[in-house]
């Protein structure tokens, strides 16, 4: 007698096949999901043990991913870290004949159900493996179900196979009754909906990332200058996001982020910067404060040759004439005055060049130089006597720090409201929506006085103001800026506390920041070695460590 013909029985089987349907929806992490599947299938059917295997992606094989065996206390595969040391199993041989005698490989090819009594006594099927295995363990495998898995394209995704199915009131080995298989593919045709639109959502993740991924590279590659950048923010802003979220003191104590929520602000961090695709090279890349397609300091230096050859010239012309007056004597004085004026000239060039370089910090009399040295005249190349420096030269000679002009620095700063604008169209799924607002925050400051819109420390997210510190960290460590050199630990923290003084950062996420040692982190996996000095935390402005 079948003791699942019982009405009540059937009716918690279907209940149960009901529940794992709906958690297997919920599931989106693969071993779980395979496993859930596999459990489920044993319980439902009440099996001492199973295998799933899940087709290879050219469909010419069955792959084992999990096995579970009760009475021998198997599980391998899945979530357990337990290797599963089987080949998988051909379902063709290599003249393409279909792979018959397996019964996994018969279900898989023939898109069809076996239920099997007893394996010993089941002909058509090469159970000779089975026989193996029971003699090395003691086993006795007696009944199958093999139920093949697949989507709505009918489209083979695996095969679902429970062994030795049991009656729940004597634990005999029984076969699998007619209410099992319509129960076992019922599973199987959930399972494959399930594991389809896993893969589904995996490949398209994937695509999403490719697609982000390619566009920060596009951004880096853009600029030789710039080419680390968008790489480097989004892993150091999960460094700082994984520091934050272990830390058991302060402000942090009780937060945390889910993994999903860890992912949101990874895509933000390679979009981070995806404005400056409509950033100009020629300011992105502005090495010098006269660069534009080339730097125009060579153009300088030829009027500086010019103006070298005309004094020369003009020395020449009056020691001929002195010496055809008769007046040797004034030579000497003529030469000192020759030779004092070129030093001149190449003490001046030496400055213009320089104060082309950029710095920190430009001092009045500096431009007060620069401004008298505008005022030589030179003989341009149409024979006009004109200014030694023009109004544009002048004005980029005597930027006050680095290379850029206001106008082009506000070229720049626009690329984060061309980043947000280009954000916020985007139609994103529930578990992405912030990413426009961790991505377009991270140049604001914790006193409003940030752009482009001027929030405070308290209408900033905890994951933007990590990406804040993320890029300024990576902008001061980098060996690849035109406009500066690379700076060590000390000097980047140095800076970075001085910041945290100025209500620029977040003064938390700054502590947490050092006591955790992510500059560390950072350092040892992107930084030269040069740049990885001995950090003395107690002369770090603005660091507090945390309460003991």
């Amino acid at each position: 007698m079948d003791y699942y013909n019982g009405h009540e029985d059937f009716l918690d089987r279907i209940e149960k096949l009901n529940a794992i349907g709906i958690a297997l929806s919920s599931q989106r992490n693969a071993p779980a999901l395979l496993e859930m599947i596999l459990q489920g299938a044993k319980s439902i059917l009440n099996a001492d043990g199973g295998t799933l295997y899940l087709a290879s992606e050219d469909k010419q094989h069955l792959i084992f991913e999990i096995i579970i065996n009760d009475s021998l206390e198997i599980m391998m595969g899945g979530t357990t870290g337990v290797s599963i040391p089987f080949d998988p199993l051909p379902l063709y041989d290599r003249e393409g004949k279909p792979n018959n005698n397996m019964v996994a490989a018969y279900a898989a090819i023939n898109h069809k159900t076996i239920n099997i009594p007893d394996a010993y006594v089941a002909e058509g099927f090469d159970f000779s493996g089975t026989r193996a295995f029971d003699r090395k363990t003691g086993y006795r495998s007696q009944s199958f179900i093999t139920v093949p898995m697949q989507n709505h394209e009918s489209e083979l995704i695996g095969v679902l196979q429970l062994i030795n199915a049991k009656d729940p009131r004597t634990g005999a080995i029984i076969p699998f009754s007619e209410q099992s298989r319509s129960l076992a593919e019922s599973l199987a045709s959930q399972a494959a909906i399930a594991l389809s639109n896993n893969r589904l959502i995996q490949e398209f993740r994937q695509l999403f990332e490719s697609f982000i991924e390619l566009m920060a590279e596009a951004i880096d590659v853009k600029s030789p200058y710039n080419g680390k950048h968008c790489r480097r923010v989004p892993d150091l802003t999960m460094m700082i996001a994984e520091a934050v979220c272990k830390a058991n003191y302060g402000i942090f104590k009780d937060f945390s982020m889910t993994e999903e929520e860890l992912y949101e602000l990874k895509i933000a961090g390679l979009l981070h910067d995806c404005g400056k695709v409509t950033t100009p090279v020629h300011v992105i890349d502005k090495a010098t404060k006269l660069q534009t397609i080339f730097d125009r300091i060579h153009l300088i230096d030829t009027r500086f040759e010019v103006l070298k050859r005309d004094a020369e010239i003009e020395f020449l012309n009056q020691k001929l004439a002195a010496l055809e007056s008769g007046n040797p004597q004034n030579v000497p004085s003529l030469e000192a005055k020759f030779q004092q004026k070129i030093q001149q000239l190449n003490s001046d060039r030496t400055f213009l060049q320089k104060c082309n370089i950029g710095g920190e910090f430009m001092r009045d009399d500096l431009k007060e130089r620069v401004l008298q040295i505008a005022k030589y005249e030179w003989v341009d190349t149409e024979g006009k006597l004109s200014p030694f420096l023009n109004e544009n030269e002048v004005y980029n000679l005597n930027i006050s720090r680095g290379t850029l002009t206001p106008e082009e620095r506000q070229i720049i700063n626009d690329h984060i409201v061309v980043t947000i604008n280009m954000l916020t169209k985007l139609p994103y799924p529930k578990n992405l929506r912030r990413v426009p607002e961790y991505a377009g925050g991270h140049h604001e400051r914790m006193d409003g006085k940030g752009y482009p819109k001027g929030l405070t420390r308290e209408q900033m997210s905890v994951p933007a103001r990590m990406m804040g510190i993320a890029d300024i960290f990576e902008a001061l460590s980098s060996d690849d800026r035109p406009y500066k050199d690379a700076k060590t630990l000390t000097e980047c923290l140095q800076i970075l506390g001085k910041m945290k003084q100025e209500n620029h950062i977040d003064p938390d996420l700054f502590d947490l920041f050092v006591n955790e040692k992510v500059y560390l982190r950072y350092a040892e996996k992107y930084l030269h070695e040069y740049q990885i000095d001995q950090v003395d935390l107690t002369k770090i402005p603005g660091y507090t460590p945390p309460a003991v």
